[in-house]
């Protein structure tokens, strides 16, 4: 048997390096993906372009504007005449937020009486407008509490006497990320991502191809067992995925600064359950397909829900009730969590147990279904 095998496995990695675009699609694609989606995908949301409508024309309301504009969350590209031009200004996509100071905004804060701002932020990107929101609103607070400071003081001069103000100071400590850089906690996901598109695709083209060229005929007349092909049309690809997957880790760690804090050998453990179900779940679909052209469709079918099931882009919490429980039999979420959590957070294979248990079930269960339909094949 193990000759058989290895002799088959030899076949399967001279017929995938035979064509060099092959050879790219597995090792050069996977580094140049994790690059440009490391720089392209960003959480953080600044330099939010702002236009600012000011009818009240003072000093306090040109320093409350200064204020807001002087970090690197907002970006003014223009001004406003008036409150009632904002909507439009919107509308047509000339700024994501607009900063109305209504007429009496300096006098109201003279006689110490509310002086209102109004806001408008462009919600179709819900992510920016929440930022947005949050730091605009966190801005007026902020000036709020120096308006009230500010009479306090005053108050107490005229007292002669301390007025004590009690306010509430939080103080929040970020752990694993602190600077909160976005590729800190994309560039795993993407790392999991890849391994699934690269050797998902190519295993589940594998049987097919050897439908279409007939080679499959040729290879049901050998004595072969069903186990034989399965590990010999499996075993290059894992080995090829493994190299992918220590690729992407050193350019993540590399390019993006991405912290290896926890075992690379754990990494590498859990890769191998992350393969084995991939691998067993596009030998099944390989296996029931008649050729490589529905192969490839069945792969990219399957592909995009595995993505957006697997917490890579969203977390898992935030799906709905229903839906998270087949979450559950995505071997994509749980190595992003495993990822995230070795690399991130130095977690060990304890912390990480269930993981590793349902990737190590679904990959038999993959394998035990791909294995069945080969069998009947080959009776």
């Amino acid at each position: 048997m193990l000759v058989e095998l290895m002799a088959l496995v030899k076949k399967e990695l001279q017929q995938t390096f035979a064509d060099k675009r092959i050879v790219a699609v597995l090792v050069v694609l996977p580094v140049i993906q994790i690059i440009v989606l490391g720089f392209a995908v960003h959480l953080e949301v600044d330099n939010v372009p702002t236009l600012v409508a000011d009818e009240d024309h003072t000093p306090q309301s040109r320093e409350f504007v200064a204020g807001l504009l002087a970090g690197d969350a907002f970006t003014r590209v223009g001004a406003l005449p008036h409150g009632e031009d904002a909507l439009g200004a919107l509308q047509r996509g000339e700024a994501s937020l607009v900063a109305v100071i209504p007429p009496g905004f300096a006098q109201h804060l003279t006689r110490g009486e509310p002086a209102a701002v109004q806001f408008l932020v462009d919600g179709t990107d819900s992510n920016r407008a929440i930022v947005a929101q949050n730091a605009a609103v966190s801005y007026a607070i902020g000036q709020s509490l120096q308006q009230m400071r500010a009479r306090v003081a005053a108050l107490a001069q005229q007292r002669g006497q301390p007025v004590a103000l009690h306010t509430l100071r939080v103080e929040p400590r970020v752990l694993y990320n602190p600077q909160l850089v976005s590729a800190l906690f994309y560039v795993p996901g993407v790392a999991a991502s890849l391994l699934f598109i690269v050797t998902f695709i190519i295993t589940a083209m594998g049987l097919a191809r050897e439908k279409e060229t007939g080679t499959l005929e040729q290879i049901l007349v050998t004595p072969l067992t069903s186990a034989t092909l399965i590990l010999g049309k499996t075993l290059p690809y894992a080995g090829i995925g493994l190299v992918v997957l220590g690729l992407v880790v050193a350019a993540g760690a590399w390019i993006f600064g991405v912290p290896v804090r926890g075992s690379l050998l754990l990494i590498f453990g859990a890769g191998a359950l992350y393969l084995l179900a991939v691998l067993g779940s596009g030998l099944l679909v390989s296996a029931a397909v008649q050729n490589q052209q529905q192969a490839l469709m069945m792969g990219f079918f399957l592909l995009l829900p595995a993505l957006l099931l697997s917490g890579f882009m969203t977390p898992v919490e935030n799906m709905p009730a229903w839906l998270q429980p087949l979450t559950m039999l995505n071997p994509v979420r749980h190595f992003v969590e495993i990822m995230r959590a070795v690399l991130l957070k130095s977690a060990t294979a304890a912390d990480v147990a269930s993981q590793l248990l349902a990737l190590a079930l679904l990959g038999l269960a993959m394998f035990g279904a791909a294995s069945w339909v080969v069998r009947r094949r080959l009776a």
